[in-house]
């Protein structure tokens, strides 16, 4: 939103104006309006850490974040760019195993992975297109350069919360929607809807379309719920549906049987199916896997598309692209040092002080090293954990994150953040106009995670100034 000069960027330019005109308790009045519409509003998520299942409301920073629209088209193109690549990574993967037999990716890294399921070799889905939905987490450096830090190809969360930031954000400060040129994100959920519709197996013009959540108890079920409704879907538990003699999924209703078409699932793939995985799960649906696999019923995200989002795959995704596309990635990794690669195993066991280390299937800031942040017995286990198993670890240097001003305490002070954009692929591609941005509200944290003291802002998308 500023420069390192101190002056507001062109496309901040009414943001800082209108801050500027308002002193800190009217901007405290603001943020108190906010809270009271997130509690109002029932915007909730879950902290399973602290062992109570404890619902709280969302942390909400009314500052908005802006990006330009020049620079956000470059973005879109990258994030389309980079899962068209993961998608035929996929099909590949588990079909021909092209990229494995020419070189450019390891065997092993398969035959090693937790997210590669045997059950989904030889499956093509529609369009070739296994991970529907992806929520790619963005960072920018020092120098200004925008990094892809992941990949979300499973069961990725947070668009209902970019939906309702954006709800508050236009209660809280209505006067700058009239003034500014913000990019809309209220059609997602039809974008959604359209691109589930889209994997239909049966030619309807509405096909049936579902959304399957693992339950109540889950950290994510506001967003289940939320979208369910917002597509006009039933929102349905794996005891809702049965897979019929015909192979067909049906999902059970007042009026009887009626055929399911399309599962948008929350659930992770191992859960899924108790006849094709872990065989005492109660939230998923025997059979469906069967019922996929026939054709019978499409799934998003696809199972094992999962097999794309291990951090230690992340390591290879310019080159997939490079094999796939024969172009060059438009959006840069955050440089990354794979263990179990001899070389850089020596590399990370000599610098671990001044490097995070990350577990490749982990997610939510969990299990990680901040290497400067850290202590020396930290380290030191850090150290023991990586040389017995290698291949669970990458290391990334420690990136100067981009901040934006944040209200802390009645004041604004600067904050580190990243951004989530969700990125969809059915029959088209469809890029959230901006996403999901996460703020560390502790001073000097890189950790911006809800669940371990981070918030969310608004994400504008700034086009050119009204006249």
């Amino acid at each position: 939103m500023i420069t390192g000069a101190g002056r507001p960027r062109a496309h901040a330019r009414q943001v800082t104006d209108h801050l500027s005109s308002l002193s800190a308790r009217q901007l405290g009045r603001r943020q108190d309006a906010a809270e009271r519409a997130i509690v109002e509003l029932g915007i909730t998520f879950t902290v399973y850490s602290e062992g109570q299942n404890i619902d709280r409301a969302w942390p909400f920073d009314i500052i908005p974040r802006t990006v330009s629209a020049r620079e956000w088209a470059r973005v879109q193109q990258g994030l389309q760019q980079r899962l068209t690549a993961l998608n035929l990574f996929i099909d590949d993967v588990y079909n021909e195993q092209r990229i494995i037999r020419d070189g450019p990716f390891p065997a092993e890294l398969i035959e090693t992975s937790e997210n590669y399921l045997p059950q989904c070799a030889g499956v093509h889905p529609p369009f070739g297109a296994w991970a529907n939905i992806c929520g790619s987490d963005l960072v920018r450096d020092a120098d200004g350069t925008v990094y892809v830090l992941e990949d979300n190809l499973r069961v990725p969360s947070g668009v209902s919360y970019m939906l309702e930031n954006r709800i508050v954000t236009k209660q809280v400060f209505p006067e700058l929607f009239e003034q500014a040129r913000i990019l809309p994100v209220d059609d997602y959920p039809s974008q959604l809807f359209d691109t589930l519709a889209s994997l239909s197996p049966r030619p309807l013009d509405y096909p049936m379309v579902v959304v399957m959540t693992p339950g109540i108890y889950n950290s994510a079920y506001f967003e289940h719920a939320y979208l369910a409704q917002a597509m006009g879907v039933p929102l349905v538990e794996g005891g809702d549906l049965m897979v019929g003699d015909d192979e067909c999924l049906y999902m059970r209703t007042i009026a009887g049987l009626e055929q399911v078409d399309v599962v948008y699932r929350r659930v992770n793939d191992t859960y899924m199916d108790p006849e094709a995985f872990v065989p005492d799960s109660m939230l998923g649906v025997p059979g469906l896997m069967r019922a996929w696999r026939a054709g019978k019923v499409a799934i998003a995200n696809a199972p094992g598309s999962g097999v794309a989002d291990d951090k230690l795959v992340y390591a290879y995704v310019p080159d997939i692209i490079r094999y796939y596309l024969d172009e060059e990635p438009m959006l840069p990794n955050v440089p990354t040092m794979a263990c179990v690669r001899e070389d850089d195993l020596k590399r990370v066991l000599a610098d671990l002080a001044n490097l995070v280390v990350k577990p490749v299937n982990e997610s939510g800031g969990y299990g990680m090293l901040i290497g400067p942040a850290a202590s020396k017995k930290e380290i030191a286990r850090f150290r023991r954990l990586v040389k017995k198993h290698p291949r669970n670890y990458v290391a990334q240097p420690v990136l100067n994150l981009s901040t934006s001003p944040t209200l802390i305490d009645g004041r604004l002070a600067p904050r580190h953040l990243d951004l989530r954009p969700f990125t969809l692929q059915g029959e088209r591609q469809a890029v959230t106009a901006g996403g999901l941005t996460r703020v560390a509200l502790k001073e000097g944290s890189l950790i911006v995670n809800s669940s371990q003291g981070g918030g969310s802002k608004d994400t504008w998308i700034v086009g050119e100034e009204k006249t």
